[in-house]
């Protein structure tokens, strides 16, 4: 039974990330913001009569990349606040190395509650410098985090997407100091 929850609510999780996304990139094709950007995007979707894409609304350059061991590289890809109180930072996992890699248990973090939902990216954080404080990876009420979950092996040249989400810091913060065990840490910009 407890199997069959955590997997009704991944599959939940994940058709909220998708539509959270969908409803970002039609936002984000509304107009009536700048006109001396270009519109790469928006304009390739005019003319692909296929439609669009779930990767359409994202950033075509990453806000940052993080360089781990072993040849992992995490792209950051955005970092959107949500009316809700939350931080929700999307991304890709890539393997950069010629070899299989399996991730590593210390992105999980050492804090007992989610070191037993197994390899995750529970270890991350944002760090406010401003407000001083230090904003940890959200949790449901079972202790699980509310980030990517199961991650195991990476073979060569493949990429897998993560989420982590956060408690969000006050309006006024839209920078931010991403960490992660075992990874460079980057500034990236809170939108939204």
């Amino acid at each position: 039974m407890s199997i069959r929850f955590t997997t009704k609510a991944r599959r939940g999780m994940v058709a909220l990330t998708v539509a959270a996304g969908l409803a970002l990139g039609v936002a984000g094709c509304g107009g009536g913001g700048d006109d001396k950007k270009p519109r790469a995007s928006t304009s390739a979707s005019r003319e692909d009569a296929s439609g669009p894409s779930a990767q359409e609304g994202q950033a075509e350059e990453p806000l940052a990349e993080l360089r781990g061991q072993d040849g992992l590289l995490l792209q950051l890809t955005t970092a959107e606040r949500d009316a809700g109180g939350f931080v929700t930072v999307n991304g890709d996992l890539k393997n950069e190395g010629s070899k299989r890699i399996t991730v590593p248990a210390a992105l999980r973090g050492d804090e007992t509650e989610i070191i037993k939902h197994g390899r995750t990216l529970g270890g991350a954080t944002l760090v406010d410098s401003k407000g001083k404080k230090r904003y940890y990876v959200l949790r449901d009420t079972d202790g699980r985090p509310l980030t990517t979950t199961d991650l195991g092996i990476i073979k060569p040249g493949e990429s897998v997407p993560v989420f982590m989400q956060f408690p969000a810091p006050p309006m006024d913060t839209t920078e931010v100091t991403f960490q992660l065990p075992t990874f460079s840490s980057a500034a990236i910009e809170i939108s939204g």
